[in-house]
């Protein structure tokens, strides 16, 4: 898998939380909050933000059970809009395992005397995507793309 910049989705009903990390895989930071419109005018911001961070493929955060099973309702919601989203972008998408990001988000915020009350969906994409980052060094597999 080359390297370069990667956007990072944490997927939700009103809002999206996107994040980005550095070309070289070492760090990923929260960039922003999308809200929610329309699939067209989401897929169309996503794409206009992959051009303006020269983002070379997305992770999309996706909800297991502990077990590792994907079998939740919310599980499949984001496999049907990754799928669309898959079509829609000219970058390949990866699924990762989210299942832990907003709790490790809020003990973060805890332990920083951070709000909590506010949005902290794009601060999960961030988890998600350091996670994903750190799960693939250089000349590792990539897990499989989504088609």
């Amino acid at each position: 898998m080359p390297r370069g910049r990667l956007l990072g989705l944490d997927h939700g009903s009103k809002v999206i939380g996107l994040a980005v990390c550095d070309a070289n895989w070492t760090a990923a930071r929260p960039l922003r909050l999308l809200e929610r419109k329309s699939r067209a005018a989401d897929f169309a911001e996503i794409n206009k933000i992959v051009a303006e961070q020269e983002a070379v493929a997305i992770v999309v955060g996706l909800p297991e059970l502990p077990d590792g099973i994907v079998a939740t309702s919310q599980a499949s919601t984001v496999r049907r809009w990754a799928s669309r989203l898959a079509a829609a972008v000219p970058v390949p998408v990866y699924f990762w395992d989210e299942r832990f990001s907003t709790s490790e988000v809020q003990q973060l915020a805890a332990e920083t005397g951070s709000r909590t009350h506010d949005r902290i969906d794009d601060r999960a994409a961030a988890v998600i995507l350091q996670s994903f980052i750190d799960a693939h060094p250089p000349g590792s597999t990539p897990p499989k793309i989504i088609s």
